[in-house]
C-alpha cells in the first residue's frame, strides 16, 4: 500500500498555477474539457483535476494535457543540466580545484 503524500505548501501553489495555466490555455484555444480530455486520452473528470493543481495526478496525465495543447516540447527543459544553476556550480573546475586543495 503507498504511502500518503503530503507536498509541502510551495509545490501544492506551483501545481496550482499550473493547472490555472492549463486552464487558461484551454479557454484560449476555445476547446472544450471534454475535447481536450479525449485529445489528451483522459476523462474529463481526471482534467477537472489537473486544472485544479492536484498533485494525486500523475506527471503523465499533465503531460499529455499539455502535449494535446500543444504546448509539451517546455516540459522537456524543466530538469535541463545546461539550466541547473546550482548544478552548474557544484559541478565547476574551480570549484573541483579548491575542494581538492581544501583536503
Amino acid at each position: 500500500m503507498a504511502t500518503p503524500h503530503h507536498p509541502p505548501a510551495v509545490v501544492r501553489r506551483t501545481l496550482v498555477k499550473l493547472g490555472g495555466d492549463i486552464y487558461d490555455a484551454r479557454k484560449r484555444r476555445k476547446l472544450s474539457a471534454q475535447v481536450l480530455a479525449e485529445r489528451a486520452f483522459t476523462t474529463r473528470k481526471t482534467l477537472a483535476r489537473v486544472e485544479s493543481g492536484d498533485h494525486r495526478v500523475g506527471i503523465g496525465i499533465y503531460a499529455s494535457v499539455l502535449n494535446a495543447l500543444g504546448m509539451v516540447e517546455s516540459l522537456a527543459d524543466i530538469a535541463d543540466a545546461a539550466r541547473d544553476e546550482v548544478g552548474l556550480r557544484l559541478t565547476s573546475p574551480s570549484r573541483a580545484r579548491k575542494s581538492a586543495a581544501d583536503n
